[in-house]
């Protein structure tokens, strides 16, 4: 293993910059086998600032390759959040040779660099005709002018019904807009989106609802993963759920979803900054979380977006311990024995008589509690209903963080921590009386940088 990736809070399966600061992720998009990940990267310091476009590369959003730069600063701004497109059909007219344009959408984020003192925030576009491997930007950026505060973090999409690309643009307060354009260049606003409570990186994406072709919603989300589900036209996006939340973990912001994964996939895949994670006397600064995959399903309450780690986890696997109808007695620890640093536990639990169930890792609780009906770890909560008084609960346990997903990703829990390394004990425990392990497996995980 390099040591570069074998430091002691490194984590082994979530992604992390090689040096110095990370956050957003950005540019997300697949083209030709790889999946391609840029993300908000400061080349030059362990904190934030002098915001570039970092660029890593993957077959299967598990083991990362950390390549060159894609944008740096200019006269314009540092280079601030945005998004990625392949260009199926040249709309742009940037293609030159055989390979389909990969463009990035991002923010010209003026005044925040010497460079780029007296100029606003404004959007612009960069472009690749080699896979990736190197970036042109727009001789005429910016291609959207300002219109008010910081606007930015353009989401862009291609909307087949109206053959336009669509751009969702964070503006000010709790405020976004939605623009129209026929080729990347010159934007057209269509309407506007108040999202509570919420500010910055929208994503606008539609899926089935349970696997139905013939009925899909359309989800309109913000930063802090406050979201809406509803319909869109091509011009205006109507809301027909309450305000909505799936993550409610400690370290949870900036999510996007991968464009243009092949419809023979049909994945909505997302990924996350876990923001503010800690890190002592290490080279990197800052996590992203382990991508999931995102459906809508139909629940008691209506329809609500699942969040579930992408089945390519299993590439990591190592050892597999099963269990399978169990009764779990309040002193009994079948776990007992299990040590590491990284797993992927999947529990089923019928919770009968006991009044909390759970895991201690690294001595940090993952616990339900039967009355109160939520679901904790590292502080934070989240309400979750019993289906028959059962329930299930996926943790990914990775060096610096655990993210949890109770009921196969109705809510989650994505939270860092800095963990006692000494102690890998792994154990599960019933309070006041048996539960019954309907299912139960442990994955020990191998490190994704081997």
């Amino acid at each position: 293993m390099r040591e570069l990736y074998n430091e002691r809070y490194r984590p082994q399966f979530h992604f992390t910059a090689k040096q110095n600061w990370l956050n957003d992720p950005n540019g997300l998009m697949y083209y030709k086998g790889e999946y391609h990940l840029f993300f908000q990267h400061n080349p030059s310091g362990i904190n934030w600032g002098n915001m570039t476009w970092g660029h890593a590369i993957s077959k299967d959003m598990v083991h990362w390759n950390q390549i060159e730069n894609a944008i740096y600063p200019d006269k314009l701004g540092t280079i601030f959040s945005g998004s990625g497109v392949v260009d199926w059909n040249n709309t742009t007219g940037f293609q030159t040779g055989y390979e389909k344009p990969l463009i990035c959408i991002y923010t010209s984020a003026g005044g925040t660099s010497d460079e780029s003192k007296g100029q606003p925030f404004t959007q612009s576009i960069a472009y690749s005709n080699d896979k990736g491997r190197t970036w042109t930007k727009y001789e005429k950026n910016p291609v959207l002018g300002h219109i008010i505060g910081s606007n930015r973090d353009p989401k862009v999409i291609w909307h087949e019904p109206t053959e336009k690309w669509i751009m969702a643009l964070y503006l000010d307060g709790n405020d976004y807009a939605l623009f129209s354009s026929p080729n990347l260049k010159e934007w057209t606003r269509l309407s506007d989106i108040n999202l509570p409570n919420t500010s910055e990186c929208p994503d606008i994406f539609e899926l089935p609802v349970d696997g139905d072709p013939n009925n899909k919603k359309w989800v309109f989300w913000g930063a802090n993963g406050n979201h809406y589900i509803g319909t869109f036209d091509g011009k205006i996006f109507k809301a027909e759920s309450d305000l909505l939340r799936t993550d409610f973990g400690a370290n949870f912001y900036a999510a996007q979803t991968w464009s243009d994964i092949p419809k023979s996939d049909g994945r909505r895949i997302q990924i996350a900054w876990m923001n503010g994670g800690k890190y002592p006397d290490m080279p990197f600064n800052q996590q992203m979380t382990f991508p999931v995959e995102l459906t809508l399903r139909t629940t008691p309450y209506g329809i609500r977006l699942f969040r579930k780690p992408i089945k390519e986890i299993e590439n990591i696997y190592q050892k597999e311990y099963f269990w399978q109808d169990q009764i779990l007695p309040p002193k009994n620890d079948i776990l007992s024995g299990i040590k590491g640093d990284l797993f992927n536990i999947y529990a089923e639990i019928e919770l009968y008589k006991s009044s909390e169930v759970g895991f201690v890792i690294y001595g940090e609780k993952v616990q339900y509690n039967k009355e109160s009906k939520q679901l904790s770890c590292l502080g934070r909560s989240a309400l979750l209903e019993p289906i028959d008084n059962k329930i299930s609960l996926q943790i990914l346990v990775d060096r610096t963080s655990i993210e949890v997903f109770g009921n196969d990703g109705l809510v989650s829990l994505s939270s860092c921590f800095l963990p006692d390394l000494d102690n890998e004990n792994l154990s599960i425990y019933s309070l006041d009386g048996e539960a019954n392990i309907i299912l139960l497996k442990v994955y020990e995980l191998k490190s994704a940088w081997l």
